[in-house]
């Protein structure tokens, strides 16, 4: 493949990534589905890719015709395939990377009802994913148990998270996972958006908070343009950086050698397990799992490096963000080119199992769990960890700005603390990387019996620390 492939590829990627902010400035439906620009830009190229246009030509003028393969050469689909697992390691390495890390009690105190909120939805989505596989797709329609897993992966991890797994997914036997997962996602975004309002609405005819505003309080155009975009771009003031290297390149920097670090770790972590457990006992699951985790634990590592040395005032969380966000574009933007119409198709009844069994088990959640183990603004706290659920946590942002645009609850503070101990652990962090080898390893059943076990005990501590015992001694 040659260098000018390659730079045409992303030069292309860019393109489809203008023409869908373009289409979501110019569409009004488009910005009140709160769609990011590269999810648009993404969806441009689906349609005019292989997939769709390719094989609308291929029908009607044969497969030699000059847009058989849409219009795109082979090779550039080339480049664009493997691009998802390679940039969610930058957007997962930039996690923690300038961000303030505080205690475990603030963590506790400010976050601990949306923490476990978040965690009984999470283990919840892997057990209700799990039943419907081992009852009804894996017999009927002969699918994979790693399908399990699908409703977590795409609902809570999102696109991001959807494509960073493609290579893990084809490891193990079961490609197409990969392309329902990012179908799965979007499916996720559009539930988030369209039930939280329509849930939002209802709520305050149904007195669900005691705010006496909000509800109607809709964002107007900038701010809707703003919540809706894969990362803000706020302004902030400059921090100081080294002379001798450009800010930018100094904080890519700091991510590459976050991305590094977690090689190191994950390749260790292979060594231990191919000379301990896995010679012993013929089980392998660190090989399996990916990079992007260890690439977290990398950002902390550096982050914490900085905190001790007192240099944390060099990592700029706005240049970080920057990185991170154009690494998610690309990510979105190549995954949803490169995305499998035909697999959906061939899987299109467990596709809709799917989505329906997720989008009752996040309503059930929202509705139902939520005013029993959240003590104070339980509506409030309930829709940041709703939006979170269907993909992305800027729905959940959305969602709660919609019900509290004045920010008299904790809901908001709680969720931001809430990811410090939630993102490295799910909806992309350790669990979910571990989730399809541990299926795999150990079957569909074990798997489920773990997850019960982790609902039962958030959900235990829930209704313990927080529910409506604390609530009434307020």
């Amino acid at each position: 493949m040659s260098p000018d492939i390659v730079g045409f590829s992303f030069i292309f990627l860019a393109v489809f990534l203008l023409i869908g902010k373009y289409l979501r400035i110019h569409m009004n439906w488009l910005r009140n589905l709160f769609l990011p620009s590269s999810i648009i830009g993404g969806f441009v190229a689906l349609i005019v890719g292989p997939n769709i246009l390719g094989k609308l030509v291929t029908s009607l003028f044969g497969a030699n015709h000059l847009l058989s393969n849409g219009l795109f050469p082979a090779e550039m689909l080339d480049v664009w395939t493997p691009l998802p697992g390679m940039f969610i390691n930058i957007v997962f390495a930039a996690l923690f990377l300038g961000q303030k890390v505080p205690s475990l009690k603030d963590i506790w105190k400010n976050s601990g009802p949306q923490l476990m909120m978040g965690y009984v939805v999470s283990s919840g989505q892997y057990i209700v994913g799990l039943l419907l596989t081992m009852l009804v797709l894996t017999p009927l329609f002969g699918m994979s148990p790693l399908a399990g897993a699908l409703i977590e992966i795409a609902f809570v991890g999102g696109h991001g998270t959807a494509g960073g797994m493609k290579p893990t997914f084809e490891q193990l036997g079961y490609a197409e996972g990969g392309d329902l997962s990012l179908g799965l996602a979007t499916i996720g975004i559009l539930v988030g958006v369209i039930c939280g309002i329509a849930i939002i609405n209802i709520g305050f005819r149904k007195g669900y908070t005691s705010l006496t505003q909000g509800g109607k309080n809709y964002f107007n155009p900038e701010e809707r343009e703003e919540i809706s975009e894969t990362q803000g771009y706020e302004v902030k003031k400059e921090s100081p950086q080294p002379k001798a290297i450009e800010p930018l390149a100094f904080h890519f920097s700091l991510i590459a050698v976050a991305i590094l670090i977690g090689y190191i770790i994950l390749q260790a972590l292979i060594f231990i397990e191919a000379h301990t457990w896995g010679a012993w006992f013929n089980i392998y699951l660190i090989s399996f799992v990916p990079l992007f985790p260890m690439a977290m634990i990398g950002g902390i590592i550096v982050q914490v490096i900085f905190n001790r040395l007192n240099l944390e005032e060099y990592i700029d969380e706005d240049i970080i963000s920057k990185i991170s966000g154009l690494a998610l574009d690309i990510l979105l933007v190549s995954s949803l080119a490169t995305l499998s119409l035909e697999v959906i198709g061939d899987n299109l009844i467990p596709f809709i199992l799917i989505s329906i069994v997720a989008t009752i088990w996040n309503v059930f959640a929202l509705l139902y769990l939520a005013p029993r183990m959240l003590p104070d603004h339980w509506f409030e706290r309930a829709l940041g960890d709703f939006g979170q659920a269907t993909g992305m946590a800027a729905t959940g942002l959305l969602l709660m700005k919609i019900a509290d645009p004045e920010q008299q609850t904790p809901a908001l503070e709680g969720f931001g603390y809430k990811q410090i101990l939630f993102e490295p652990f799910v909806g992309g962090g350790i669990i979910t990387s571990a989730s399809l080898p541990l299926i795999s390893q150990f079957g569909p059943l074990t798997f489920l019996i773990m997850n019960i076990i982790m609902f039962l005990v958030f959900l235990i501590l829930g209704f313990h620390f927080f529910g409506p015992k604390t609530r009434a001694s307020q």
